[in-house]
């Protein structure tokens, strides 16, 4: 007999782009899944694999209480109208107030927490607010899955989860087959070699430290360009605004490549992939860079870590200080192409031995089929 399953994220784009292959792999034991999430143009991707979705607008990084009191209501009718068997809740509105809602209404519940954001990088009173709804949140859930072994720690040590209901998955996992190895470009003797940042375009992200480090290797006369794909985020708080985007291209430092739905032909383009995130869970864009065989420099921050072995397929520099980030990329335009292919290599082998989809993949089936059998 179908059973149904409701997945919820902060935004359609991410069920479309990261989700796909749970999807399938739901539906492939017969389970029906319908997607909630607020509607963008990427909902039709999400229907051409068979999913239904459920329009669920919510503010992703509003902290207006009331909005959040009409979200847990959103959240109680549309489970109310569904009554799903489970409900997988990503991202901390749905994790919080979609599973309080699922709670209250005896929905099992499975979390993901793909790191922790603003609330937990910046100490502050909102901090204090994050963790007693995570507490809340989390006390009845059937399993709570973390991306990282720092931030299973850190919840279980703050009392806000009980370490028998967790469980570590390798971030979200990549396909190994979508994102096949691509050969690195071949430079002309002289030519600039292309470094490239992918993901929202945030503060936390380290991009200011990116555009310093920039900055510097100009004046070092190191011969690197670097670019930008991703989105412009006006509404979130620690976003970097389009006026500094065109301040940064106009000095010639770091290239706004706008947004794209297949990185792809960006990461083959690409001799490296850079990171310097503050925290993460674990990232998705190093994770398909390295499964496409491209070197990574990133921040030694937690998630952002779990894909780098320093030295072996990239370098890691220190957290927010854009000098050690220009001295790692320093270092990677300094290695020859034999060294840089061979840490290309290293990074598809990482991939494939370590974060593999269907890992992430099988854990979801296991635990519904434990629901299923209950």
């Amino acid at each position: 007999m179908s059973r149904k399953v409701v997945l919820a994220i902060n935004a359609a784009w991410n069920i479309a782009n990261f989700r796909g292959g749970l999807i399938r792999g739901l539906q492939a034991d017969d389970w029906e899944v319908v997607a909630m999430a607020p509607r963008d143009a990427h909902v039709p991707r999400i229907e051409a694999l068979g999913c239904r979705f459920v329009e669920l607008p919510m503010h992703g990084s509003g902290t207006n209480p009331w909005h959040d009191l009409f979200l847990y209501r959103r959240f109680k009718a549309a489970l109310t109208a569904e009554r799903p068997d489970a409900f997988l809740a990503y991202t901390i509105k749905p994790n919080v107030y979609g599973s309080l809602a699922a709670q209250s209404l005896g929905i099992p519940v499975i979390n993901n927490i793909a790191g922790l954001g603003t609330a937990f990088i910046r100490t502050s009173w909102l901090t204090a607010v994050a963790r007693q709804l995570y507490r809340a949140a989390l006390r009845r859930s059937d399993t709570v899955l973390f991306q990282n072994d720092d931030d299973r720690r850190y919840f279980i040590d703050s009392g806000l989860v009980d370490r028998a209901r967790t469980a570590r998955v390798p971030g979200s996992g990549v396909d190994l087959d979508a994102f096949a190895p691509a050969t690195l470009p071949v430079r002309a003797p002289g030519a600039p070699l292309h470094l490239l940042f992918m993901g929202r375009l945030l503060r936390d992200k380290g991009v200011v430290e990116l555009a310093q480090a920039a900055r510097l290797l100009k004046a070092q006369g190191i011969n690197v360009e670097i670019g930008l794909l991703g989105f412009l985020e006006a509404a979130n708080r620690t976003a970097i605004s389009r006026v500094e985007v065109d301040a940064w291209q106009a000095e010639g430092i770091l290239h706004y490549l706008g947004s794209a739905d297949d990185v792809r032909p960006h990461i083959a383009a690409a001799d490296a992939v850079v990171l310097p995130s503050y925290r993460e869970g674990v990232p998705r864009t190093l994770l398909e860079a390295a499964a496409m065989g491209r070197p990574l420099i990133a921040s030694d921050a937690v998630g952002c870590r779990d894909a780098v072995d320093d030295g072996i397929n990239g370098f890691l520099a220190r957290v927010q200080d854009a000098v050690d980030l220009a001295t790692q990329i320093g270092r990677f335009v300094a290695l020859g192409d034999a060294a840089r292919q061979a840490m290309g290599r290293a990074s598809r082998a990482k991939v494939e031995r370590e974060f593999d989809e269907r890992i992430v993949v099988d854990t979801y089936r296991r635990l519904l089929r434990d629901i299923a059998a209950r």
